[in-house]
């Protein structure tokens, strides 16, 4: 459905969170007729029904009739919203076009979107990005385009860093201008109804995740895939080549493929490593960006996100000198290896937003000295064997809390005699867990909340949980 002609059209909105929210403004402004249906009760939906209050919105909740879709020309989908359910089945079978904020923010933008999605990593990626996009941006408004500039170097107007991360883009569609530049983090669950990609297009990796979303990494992977799916061939896509998943959609590409990894691929530009050195190479010559003494993220894994980074901003023709300047002063997103306080002489870390096993032990490896974990939450329906036999060889003291606490607890096993984890202590809610953690700690441990699992069994989201935590320790 084109976006110039939501007047008159009935749209139901399905899920009242962010997006949705986000959504229901946008079409109600331009006419469209809005019902906005959410499962949860009128009590726990005061606040989104004040966001939307000055909008003729209709708000139907408490469950997703499927009378709804009678006379519907359109239905739109938050990201929570997963495509099983029967209202949008039945959308799906009567052949209503189902879309998105991200998919109708791509058709309506009109400037270059940079988009990014990942299993990992894209948070960190994003804001680096739109670190380094919005130093281009200072930069032309202190030279205005002088023969300093750098020919044939992308000097936005305006950076507008959104989608997955923080704000919907679609919020900022009225004062985005065709010199601008959008970067928008994708997620699974957006772009798995898409058909529109980004005219440059970042997958950082594709591993295990959200399965009990999507049932088999064959459904993940695909969905993915359509942020490169749909662009022509004047497109930029950046993959990963240190992930097989990420790197084997190189094939699939319409233009440009770019790479990032920890040596050069010589048939393709990008950034890799050299002699602790962040460096392009463009296919004929290299040009250092940044020492890694001067990235100040712990772990391997972010030093990839640096270099994924980089290799996104030149897919998109910016400036070295801005990569170099986004770059330097970023100690990382909030709730990612977050620095809480030192408290007893140990170092206590806010790590809410690793939300799969992976995340978890990517946090683990990046550290020396003993740690105290907290892991647990919501399961996804992922493996956790290797995250147990990275336990065993890493953490002293492991505390486990929510739902996935006895699943975690099997795939560790038993405790073992002079073996790690020298204790496991099991509790229901993760204020206990911050307790439990408290009793352990010793002077020079690292205390890590990265819990392997999502917040949803006790809170709203990741950074929900990570501000619970953080106030726990500061409290202690």
């Amino acid at each position: 459905m084109s976006t110039s002609s939501w007047k008159g059209q009935k749209v139901i909105v399905i899920g009242a969170a962010r997006q949705g929210t986000a959504l229901a403004r946008y079409l109600s402004e331009r006419g469209a007729v809005v019902v906005m249906n959410d499962q949860r009760p009128p009590i726990q939906l005061q606040t989104a029904q004040e966001m939307l209050a000055d909008l003729p919105v209709e708000w139907i909740v408490g469950g997703h009739p499927l009378n709804l879709l009678d006379g519907a020309d359109c239905v739109c989908l938050s990201g929570g919203v997963p495509l099983n359910i029967p209202l949008v089945q039945e959308a799906f079978a009567r052949c209503i076009p189902v879309s998105n904020d991200s998919q109708m923010f791509l058709e309506a933008a009109p400037c270059r979107v940079i988009g990014i999605t990942g299993s990992a990593g894209k948070t960190t990626t994003t804001t680096l990005v739109g670190r380094m996009a919005k130093q281009a941006a200072e930069q032309q408004a202190a030279q205005m385009y002088s023969s300093l500039m750098t020919a044939g170097k992308a000097y936005p107007a305006r950076v507008w860093v959104g989608g997955n991360i923080g704000n919907p883009l679609i919020n900022s569609l009225n004062d985005m201008k065709p010199d601008d530049l959008a970067v928008l983090e994708l997620s699974s669950f957006q772009l798995e109804i898409m058909t529109r990609s980004p005219q440059v297009a970042a997958v950082l990796n594709i591993t295990p995740n959200h399965l009990d979303r999507h049932g088999t990494m064959e459904v993940y992977a695909r969905a993915k895939a359509h942020i490169l799916d749909y662009q022509d061939e004047q497109g930029q896509v950046v993959l990963g080549r240190q992930d097989p998943g990420a790197w084997g959609l190189a094939g699939r590409a319409h233009g440009g493929v770019w790479s990032f990894g920890l040596d050069r691929q010589e048939d393709y530009p990008g950034a890799f490593l050299q002699r602790n050195w962040v460096t392009l190479w463009n296919g004929q010559a290299e040009e250092r960006v940044v020492h890694c003494s001067e990235v100040h993220l712990r772990g391997e894994h972010n030093l990839l996100n640096v270099l994924a980074a980089c290799a996104i901003s030149a897919a998109a023709g910016l400036p070295t000198e801005a990569m170099r300047a986004g770059i330097l002063g970023f100690t990382g997103v909030a709730h990612r290896l977050e620095f809480v306080r030192t408290w007893k002489g140990a170092h206590w870390f806010n790590d809410s937003i690793a939300t799969a096993p992976e995340r978890s032990m990517a946090a683990m490896r990046s550290f020396d000295g003993p740690i105290v974990l907290l892991a647990g939450g919501r399961d996804k329906d992922l493996p956790w064997e290797d995250f147990a036999r990275l336990v065993r060889q890493r953490v002293d003291h492991l505390v486990l809390f929510g739902e996935a606490a006895e699943k975690i607890h099997q795939a560790v096993g038993p405790l073992k005699s002079g073996g790690r984890p020298f204790t496991l202590r099991v509790c229901k809610r993760l204020q206990e867990a911050v307790r439990a953690a408290a009793d352990q700690v010793e002077i020079g441990d690292v205390v890590l909340l990265s819990p392997g699992g999502t917040s949803f069994d006790e809170f709203r989201d990741f950074e929900e949980r990570g501000e619970a935590y953080r106030k726990w320790v500061l409290d202690l």
